[in-house]
């Protein structure tokens, strides 16, 4: 199928909900798109991993000999913390840089959106947290503004107001979100992606999925939320084997790519326990977010199973499935997760019960939780983890 692939049957330009180029080769439109926002010494923030790729070389060699001043900062993590985000503020002011390009994973995109935030700021970051009208604080004028370039579809960052960062000291991962962090334009190059191994393929690509479940779950009217949820799932179920498989399927890769961004929309209307429960894990154990939903989504599913029921025969229909009950979505994702050699269990990714106390507690105060299906409390969650990570289903 990918030698019959024809480019311009996927390449577009949205305006939902910012400026996106979708298409093979929109990145070399990089230049561009800085001077349309003004930007003349763009901040590239990226992950240690990805610095030396040919994707973010070439990116900057663009930048370069278009006359922009173009640095590279790379120092963050795959669950980001307060100093990455630190020393990228310092990185950005120490080199008069205007604007940030944020060419990367989930991490990557959250710490320079967040970096972007801080850079005209004086309070504290965890100022910023996600909680009532803490985003008001913000000097919103002094916020840079953001290209987002993903290297991975799974976060869908780049369509988000918030990043993600691990509060050190208290093990917590905090959403700081504030209105303007919402990156001005968004580059979709499945070209970028192509070089991703199958592994990371498969996790990231679940983290889209388990976005758009729990955003369907959720309590709440939100039907615009719905139709996008539905649609991405039903883009994840017929591309993401074949972007693991075959990691040029430049099709494939697109529609996986705009899954990820559609699972970053829909979960405006909220999502659930799996989040709830990933997000302590990763900070506590430093697992891959993504690999950490895929591995809980079939537990949390079963403790919500008497409140999702009635939701699942749409799922079922998007999914292709002939029966449409709980019983035939959920061995479907059973059957999915093992074809994109997804671990049964948490132990797997080197994840115990000896803090179990403490993921449920930290769990429980998780955004997340307060949108499970369920309502879900602090023993629910230290549950549900506890299942997770030995394997009772």
């Amino acid at each position: 199928m990918a030698n019959t692939f024809d480019p311009a049957s996927v390449t577009a330009n949205w305006g939902f909900p910012n400026n996106m180029l979708v298409g093979p080769g929109r990145l070399e439109e990089l230049p561009n798109a800085c001077r349309e926002l003004g930007i003349t010494r763009p901040l590239v923030v990226t992950d240690s991993g990805l610095r030396d790729l040919p994707p973010i070389r070439n990116a900057i060699a663009m930048l370069l000999e278009a006359g922009l001043g173009a640095a590279l900062f790379s120092d963050v993590q795959g669950n980001p913390v307060e100093a990455n985000v630190d020393t990228g503020v310092a990185t950005y002011r120490e080199g008069g840089h205007d604007g940030v390009v944020a060419f990367g994973g989930g991490s990557a995109l959250d710490v320079a959106k967040a970096i972007a935030l801080m850079v005209g700021q004086t309070r504290p970051i965890w100022d910023f947290e996600d909680v009532g009208d803490n985003w008001k604080r913000a000097n919103a004028e002094a916020i840079a503004p953001v290209i987002a370039i993903p290297t991975t579809a799974g976060t869908g960052s780049e369509v988000g107001r918030a990043g993600v960062i691990t509060n050190t000291e208290t093990h917590r991962k905090v959403i700081v979100f504030h209105p303007r962090m919402l990156p001005q334009t968004v580059i979709l190059d499945p070209e970028v992606t192509a070089g991703l191994p199958a592994g990371v393929t498969a996790a990231t690509g679940m983290d889209a999925f388990v976005h758009n479940f729990e955003a369907w779950c959720a309590p709440g009217y939100h039907p615009m939320a719905d139709g996008i949820a539905l649609e991405g799932m039903r883009l994840v179920a017929s591309a993401l084997p074949r972007a693991y498989h075959d990691g040029n399927d430049l099709e494939a890769r697109t529609h996986m790519l705009a899954a990820a961004s559609m699972g970053a929309l829909a979960f405006q209307k909220g999502l659930g326990g799996v989040h709830a429960i990933a997000h302590p894990v990763g900070a506590v154990y430093g697992t891959h977010h993504g690999l950490t939903n895929a591995v809980i989504l079939p537990y949390a599913m079963q403790f919500n199973r008497t409140a999702i029921a009635e939701r699942m025969a749409p799922v079922a229909r998007t999914l292709g499935l002939s029966e449409t009950s709980f019983e035939a979505v959920f061995e479907w994702v059973l059957d999915f997760r093992k074809r994109l050699a997804i671990p049964d269990t948490l132990a797997e990714l080197g994840v115990d019960t000896d803090r179990a106390d403490e993921i449920g507690r930290l769990a429980a105060v998780d955004p997340p939780a307060a949108t499970n299906p369920r309502p879900v409390t602090a023993e629910d969650l230290r549950e549900i983890f506890i299942n997770a990570v030995e394997g009772r289903l």
